[in-house]
């Protein structure tokens, strides 16, 4: 099995990376021959960069994008870069995946949705974005998916692992504050990283292409996911909660965010089998490292 990993340096890839290392991954790939890429060495939003890499590389049979501009508020100010990253590059990685018959994953996002309706979205709901984020970033599936007819695209939500993520900021801001201010009326799937990767594993085995929701089970808004962090790390901060509408009039310039963005891993649990786990129990283990 030979496996090519872009954003390597994020969140997801470096759980990844962990997981293949440590072989807590299926058999099949207990033997991988992997390269690890970030943007110093493939810009996805560059035809020429990925063409580039994959004439001088052997043919993978598996290609993971993690890459991606996934600061939303960022986005919003600046849709060509989001585009270029969020979008093209997908499709780059598509056309060259399409060229080697090499299955493809793509990451994507609960922020396709608008968020409008209560609930949680599977994968036959229709997409709405209504952020830069989101365009962007359902932009980049579809052009995922018609580039290359061996493409999975898995959508996941409220991501947290190595590197910067709301629960790394939660515990930063306990350290040097009593009481936090979070939104509690925007609902989503904290999911771990590392839970990820293991079902991302699972899927790129599989040639049931298309769209798939990975995410931990449950649904709680950023204030309860906040509490619970505090909690389980026994730190002494008080969470203040705010409705969506405060935080926008005290920072303008953010983003729209869904209100109802959960995501059912509908289609897991009626093919392969859905292994994640409950969001509370995953948070309880990333927080104990």
């Amino acid at each position: 099995m030979r496996l090519l990993v872009t954003g390597s340096l994020g969140q997801l890839g470096r759980a990844l990376k962990a997981r293949l290392e440590q072989g807590r991954c299926p058999d099949e790939w207990l033997d991988v021959e992997a390269d690890w890429a970030d943007l110093a060495e493939i810009d996805i939003s560059s035809d020429a960069s990925v063409a580039a890499w994959f004439e001088s590389h052997e043919r993978y049979d598996v290609v993971i994008n993690c890459a991606a501009m996934t600061n939303v508020d960022g986005c919003e100010a600046d849709f060509g870069r989001a585009f270029d990253a969020n979008a093209l590059g997908p499709m780059n990685l598509a056309r060259a995946c399409a060229q080697t018959d090499t299955t493809l994953v793509h990451v994507s996002t609960d922020y396709v949705f608008s968020g409008t309706q209560e609930g949680e979205r599977t994968e036959a709901d229709a997409p709405c974005p209504i952020s830069a984020y989101g365009r962007s970033k359902l932009a980049g599936e579809g052009l995922a998916l018609s580039g290359n007819p061996r493409t999975h695209v898995v959508r996941t939500a409220w991501l947290y692992g190595e590197g910067k993520n709301f629960v790394a900021t939660m515990l930063r801001l306990a350290s040097t504050h009593s009481e936090v201010t979070v939104v509690d009326d925007q609902l989503g799937n904290p999911t771990s990283a590392d839970d990820l990767a293991g079902e991302i594993l699972r899927i790129a085995l599989t040639d049931a292409y298309g769209v798939w929701h990975c995410t931990n089970e449950g649904i709680c808004s950023w204030a309860d996911l906040a509490e619970e962090v505090f909690a389980l790390a026994g730190v002494a901060c008080t969470v203040k909660r705010c409705t969506s509408e405060q935080y926008k009039a005290a920072n303008p310039q953010a983003a729209d965010r869904p209100r109802f963005s959960a995501l059912a891993n509908a289609r897991l649990a009626a093919t392969i089998g859905n292994t994640m786990r409950p969001w509370k129990d995953a948070l309880r283990d990333y927080i104990g490292h």
